[in-house]
């Protein structure tokens, strides 16, 4: 595993650790989080991985909203999930349940993990565990196998599997570009303990224009013409609300999506204060004090969620395109994996 820097420092560790299944996109994209869900569990477990939270508390303010928690429970992504009114919610979390809540969706299929730890950690366990070698701060200049060059010299390798994440010009650009993939920026917060624990990720109705498991349900088009009208900046700002909470009960809270070929690295304070006011909105409390900040970066095609490209019979490009890395990524390296295989043996290699 050849990386250039010390440490896992991108996208990441940059994002809530919650490896989303209910409301990824439906069919292949779904599938591939709950394959991807599996495998966490299992690594975790080997790993000494913490699963911090467990499930999705998508709540909901506008009529519009609730028909599409309606629909989308009625689909086969509804598995594990279901809706409850106000009463229930309140019963079950009173501390969550503001004055215009109207419902929430329940999902029990959805993992939360500390990502600063976790992928740390994943890599401990394939070194000591597996005895995966990792080259650090090394920048890997070709990919010919049976060659690697890189800045610490030549890397032996029958295969190579590339994953450049938002870097579209170091390795393969061409073939990269074809897929015309741009960069969006996201900035991210962490609150201070509220004094009490969340049934599950936090979520609202921003939500369900943006993920695209509900966002695609006809019943989505009023839900979203209702927001244009009294969100619009929020819609620009391609924001919507996720919290999660970490072990010492501190809130990861986030997130918003501007695109740029060369995205700036400044946080906007506006762009935060909106994020903070849809926290008020969907919980009806004022925001914990803010501990921290951050931006992070991620690729994004805007025909496609991830691509796997072969520019060679024995390397493969593998690029997420849609910000759901942790939710999808181990089902998608298992992909890559078992085309590599499959061309060997058919081409008779050993």
């Amino acid at each position: 595993m050849i990386d250039r820097d010390a440490q896992a420092n991108g996208a990441s560790v940059r994002n809530f650790g919650f490896i989303t299944v209910t409301g990824q996109e439906r069919g292949t994209s779904w599938a591939r989080a709950r394959r991807s869900s599996a495998i966490w569990e299992e690594v975790a477990r080997q790993a000494g991985i913490s699963i911090l939270q467990r499930g999705l508390w998508m709540t909901t303010r506008r009529a519009e909203a609730a028909a599409v928690l309606e629909a989308f429970v009625r689909t086969e992504m509804g598995e594990g999930c279901r809706i409850l009114s106000r009463a229930e919610a309140s019963a079950r979390c009173p501390a969550l349940v503001g004055a215009d809540v109207q419902a929430v969706l329940q999902s029990s299929i959805d993992l939360r993990v500390e990502s600063r730890e976790a992928v740390p950690k994943i890599a401990a366990w394939l070194a000591e565990r597996h005895g995966v070698v990792f080259l650090r701060q090394t920048a890997v200049l070709s990919v010919e196998p049976p060659r690697l060059e890189t800045s610490r010299g030549i890397v032996a390798a029958g295969a190579a599997v590339v994953c450049p994440g938002d870097d579209a010009v170091s390795l393969f650009p061409q073939r990269i570009a074809k897929y015309q993939p741009t960069r969006c920026k996201l900035q991210m917060l962490r609150l201070a303990n509220p004094g009490f624990r969340l049934p599950g990720a936090l979520m609202s109705d921003l939500g369900l224009v943006r993920y695209a498991g509900y966002s695609a349900l006809p019943e989505a088009a009023s839900l979203r013409a209702r927001l244009k009208s009294e969100q619009d900046e929020h819609l620009r700002h391609g924001i919507h609300l996720i919290v999660v909470q970490s072990a010492d009960g501190t809130l990861v809270v986030g997130d918003s999506h501007q695109y740029a070929t060369t995205p700036d690295y400044f946080a906007d304070e506006r762009i935060d204060q909106l994020i903070l006011d849809e926290f008020t909105a969907a919980t009806g409390r004022r925001p914990p004090a803010i501990c921290e900040r951050w931006i992070g970066t991620y690729p994004a095609c805007s025909d496609r969620t991830m691509f796997i490209d072969a520019p060679a019979r024995s390397v493969r490009i593998v690029v997420i395109t849609s910000g759901s890395g942790a939710s999808t990524g181990f089902a998608i390296g298992e992909e890559a994996v078992a085309d590599l295989y499959e061309r060997s043996v058919a081409n008779g290699d050993s």
